[in-house]
């Protein structure tokens, strides 16, 4: 496996939100989280990513145990994040918002300026404007293009289709092949469930804190998922 949590936890304060989480990601694949608000998905990428600190063996990318490591050397192994919320830099063009993540992370790759504005051929036709001068929907392709110019090995979703139309939505996901297909492993958390399986080799649904799920994307039931979902039975 690429990535995988080990009995995985994580607290606010005195406030526990994950409890004892495993998930794992092969290489080249793609798994959806899925759960309702404050199920422990955005906390589960932001222990991933070192934003929370963890045990060293809670976390493991390739195998080697990175659970306690800041978040910036965690980038530099090529786990990239896009945020929710998008968090571009209001200052910078569409352009320079891009280039930053060559910068904070310089490997070859697919990925570089060309590359992404085929990927979202509006962000060309829009490169000197200011980057929160953008729709809510190119912004959030900007946010993924960022990332991606760090060439990771694993690309992290976070609720990338949150409060986007649904036609800018079906735009972002057809990109989703294209970004497996350049080789990262990626995981995305999702709210909208139809949306994440669509593109999904696997699927984990978590409640409060809790994996409740772990299955194919192709053949879990909307039963099992309406039982992970909300703790009961369809």
């Amino acid at each position: 496996m690429i990535l995988e949590t080990k009995a995985l936890t994580a607290a606010y304060g005195q406030f526990r939100a994950l409890f004892g989480v495993d998930v794992a990601l092969a290489a080249g694949e793609t798994v959806a989280i899925i759960g309702a608000n404050g199920a422990g998905k955005s906390t589960l990428l932001r222990s991933i990513t070192g934003v929370i600190r963890n045990e060293a063996g809670m976390v493991l990318h390739r195998g080697e145990a990175i659970g306690a490591l800041p978040a910036e050397v965690v980038m530099q192994r090529g786990i990239a994040m896009v945020p929710e919320g998008r968090k571009l830099f209001p200052s910078l063009s569409v352009e320079e918002n891009l280039l930053i993540g060559g910068q904070v992370r310089r490997a070859a790759g697919p990925w570089n300026l060309a590359s992404v504005y085929e990927l979202f051929p509006i962000l060309r036709e829009r490169r000197l404007v200011p980057g929160t001068a953008l729709s809510g929907g190119q912004q959030q392709m900007v946010a993924i293009g960022r990332a991606l110019m760090s060439n990771p090995e694993v690309l992290l979703c976070d609720e990338i289709s949150l409060g986007l139309a649904p036609v800018v939505i079906r735009d972002i996901y057809a990109a989703m092949p294209r970004i497996k297909a350049s080789g990262a492993a990626i995981i995305v958390v999702e709210q909208d469930i139809g949306r994440a399986l669509s593109v999904a080799d696997r699927v984990y649904c978590m409640m409060e804190g809790r994996v409740t799920l772990a299955a194919p994307a192709a053949t879990v039931s909307r039963e099992a998922i309406h039982a992970a979902y909300f703790g009961e039975a369809a």
